[in-house]
């Protein structure tokens, strides 16, 4: 038996053994989507109700799951606090039993090395290899930073995590326990495109020129913006997420990563949820490079790509070009998550372009998404100062270096028509038609 083999065989344990290293009042997190490690979650949750646990939190972004922990009877015992809200955690946390924390997904790993000094940081990850090392798979985002400042490690072992290669991987010398697990990833249904979607889709592919690089947001928005890039030549990928239309564009041979001025031949992310096939795609695959969220989603890093054309998706957005991406009023429906970090990087890039999607009306267009200003309590995700193109299903408004007046005319002019003429009276109300 090797070195290696005898470590690992000394640190495996089970999940409701790992659980009672967690007390009252712990402060736990683990990366981001399916870093979340399911059997420690469930035996967490069974133990914080067996023994009346109080006042542990869990802080992960976008939860994709619906679990236990976020059941009303957790409440001030086992308490989320998430970092890019999901279906999953919205109820929760719009009846004050779970808790979301603002901030830049980039600066993540900084808040934890710095401002935030986490108890136990738990996670999933693939197999051990014969060098002892353990890869974050698809989900690296923040789980450099919480193993280098929390006071306990436990690993759930998975088969099923995929092995994804580059600066993605825990030794087993950095662990205090391991548990293993063979629970299929969760592989969400592709976002359905509509005909709004498909329009969006073609006026921004339109601007993107071969030997562009791309970063495709959360949704079906930017998904269609991918099914019609299949016909570009020599693209680059530097995403925070790995999504499945990333996988067709680099199947059709769409993107080869040939001309990318940072990582060249490289498809660069940081974490990944979608399907099996996805899954497949980047397991141990040399074209892909999965690093922390610290670095993916520097601004700084960002701008190294020349040409490089963010598309994201948005809630609602003001005359003045105010984006709100994350809520409802008040209410929150999602997270600040990487939309500013590849905004500003695309801002920073020789020949960058950044574009923010939504549709152009809501509730079978009885409610305007362009609005004259945003209800009280809105978040505004990314400011005017930031903001480059908005586009509806109607067009594009290109803003950069747009006085106010003008802003709002383009604006109005991607409304939906029924709405311009209100619209346009609000502009005059406010002196935004000059």
């Amino acid at each position: 038996m090797s070195t290696i083999q005898k470590t690992y065989k000394e640190k495996l344990t089970s999940a409701e053994e790992i659980v009672k290293n967690i007390q009252s009042h712990d402060r736990c997190v683990c990366p981001t989507a399916l870093g979340e490690p399911q059997a420690i979650m469930d035996a967490l949750a069974e133990r914080v109700l067996a023994e009346n646990l109080v006042g542990i939190e869990h802080h992960m972004h976008l939860p994709t799951r619906n679990w236990q922990y976020l059941k009303p009877e957790f409440k001030g015992k086992l308490t989320l606090y998430s970092w890019f809200t999901g279906g999953s955690s919205r109820k929760a946390i719009a009846e004050g039993r779970a808790d979301f924390v603002p901030s830049y997904f980039y600066e993540a790993p900084r808040l934890w090395n710095e401002f935030l000094q986490p108890d136990v940081a738990y996670m999933m990850v693939s197999p051990i290899d014969k060098h002892g090392y353990f890869s974050f798979g698809v989900s690296s985002t923040e789980a450099r930073a919480i193993i280098n400042k929390a006071r306990k490690v436990f690993l759930e072992v998975n088969p099923h995590m995929p092995r994804v290669l580059g600066d993605n991987f825990v030794h087993i010398s950095e662990v205090d326990a391991i548990c293993e697990s063979n629970r299929s990833l969760p592989s969400p249904d592709a976002p359905e495109l509509n005909e709004k979607d498909l329009k969006i889709g073609i006026l921004i592919a339109e601007r993107i020129s071969d030997g562009a690089t791309i970063q495709l947001g959360i949704g079906s928005m930017p998904n269609a913006v991918g099914e019609y890039l299949k016909d570009k030549k020599d693209l680059g990928v530097h995403t925070e997420m790995f999504v499945d239309s990333i996988v067709e564009l680099i199947e059709c041979g769409a993107v080869n990563n040939s001309k990318k001025t940072l990582h060249k031949n490289l498809s660069v992310a940081s974490f990944s949820v979608g399907s099996k096939k996805l899954y497949d795609f980047v397991d141990d695959n040399p074209g892909v490079m999965f690093a922390p969220i610290s670095y993916v989603n520097d601004p700084r890093v960002i701008a190294q790509n020349d040409n490089l054309m963010s598309i994201n998706a948005c809630m609602e957005v003001d005359l003045l070009g105010q984006v709100c991406s994350e809520s409802i009023g008040s209410r929150n429906i999602s997270g600040t998550g990487g939309q500013v970090d590849f905004v500003r990087g695309a801002n920073w890039s020789k020949g960058g372009k950044s574009f923010i999607c939504t549709y152009s009306t809501a509730k079978n267009d009885t409610i305007s998404k362009i609005r004259a200003t945003f209800s009280a309590g809105t978040h505004v995700t990314t400011t005017k100062g930031d903001v480059d193109s908005i586009v509806t299903e109607y067009g594009i408004a290109e803003l950069k270096g747009k006085s106010a007046s003008q802003r709002a005319k383009a604006l109005i002019a991607v409304a939906h028509p029924k709405f311009r003429e209100e619209l346009t009276a609000e502009a005059k109300k406010l002196n935004l038609m000059i």
